[in-house]
Parts: structure tokens; sequence; C-alpha cells
């Protein structure tokens, strides 16, 4: 099995209500919007939300990836997206948990975890055996951490003005 993986976890502290983060954050049309590499962002009849996502790996060139996701757990104060049932091969977690620090300060505990599992290194793409497991994660890991820092930056911004 061929599997690659990334993670990422921040905090930040947005001086905005709870519920104008929480709102902002829900609506997956500002990740299509504000998140770099982002292709889109669609959600079926059945409820079952596609991320389209492209990222530029060294060696293996650029690699495009779509993702079904479905919420886990909706609340005030959390905010969790799952691989849909039955995914076997991209996987994305997305979570986002919310503390009122006071009326107008919101922290924001985000993380991200990204996996692509393939019988084969060919499967995912025709040069991924060439730069191997270790380097693509090495590499994943990079890019996620910069897209969703990218992201975090343009949506704190956003929800502050």
């Amino acid at each position: 099995m061929f599997i690659i993986s990334a993670e990422f976890r921040d905090k930040l502290e947005v001086k905005a209500s709870l519920e104008k983060v929480r709102g902002f954050l829900f609506d997956l049309e500002n990740f299509a919007r504000l998140m770099p590499e982002i292709e889109s962002i669609r959600t079926d009849a059945k409820g079952i939300t596609n991320w389209t996502i492209a990222v530029e790996i060294p060696i293996v060139g650029r690699l495009r990836q779509s993702f079904r996701l479905e919420p886990e757990e909706i609340s005030d104060t959390e905010i969790i997206w799952r691989p849909a049932a039955g995914e076997k091969e991209n996987l994305l977690r997305y979570t986002v948990l919310l503390m009122e620090k006071s009326a107008d300060i919101t922290l924001v505990q985000i993380s991200q975890k990204v996996e692509l599992r393939r019988n084969k290194a060919r499967d995912l793409h025709t040069l991924a055996g060439v730069a191997g497991e270790a380097l693509i994660t090495k590499e994943m890991t990079k890019r996620v951490s910069h897209l969703i820092k990218e992201f975090l930056k343009k949506a704190k911004k956003k929800v502050e003005s």
C-alpha cells in the first residue's frame, strides 16, 4: 500500500464574536474563495461535499485530487467534516473548535488531516514511485500548512473587518 499523509494544526485569536467566526468558517464558499489551490467545493443532492484540490509537488508535478466529505459534527462550537462513507482512497478530515474568550474575541483551533491511499505508487501518479512516500508526504505537509496558513490569514482579516 502506498500512503501519503499530511497534517496541520494551529490556533489563533480572532477579534470577532463566536457567531460571526462560526458563520464564516461554516460557509465552505469562503474556503473556495480564500484558500489557494482549491479548485472547487460543491455539494451534491445527497449532501456529499466534494473538495477538488491541486498542488505542486517536487519531482511529481501537479497533483489534483477530489475529496468526498460529509459533516460529522456541526454545533455552535464545533465544525467537523469527515471522509464520506465508503471513501477509501482520498481522505480529508477538517476540524474547527471555537471558544469564546470574550464577547468580541474568539479562539479558533483548526486541524486538517489529508491521506491519499493507493495500492501502488503509480496509481497516484506516474512519478510517485520515483519520489517515494517520504518525500511526497514531506512536501504535502508543507503545502497543506502553507495553504491553511494563507486561508487563516485572509479569513482573519475578512472576519475582523
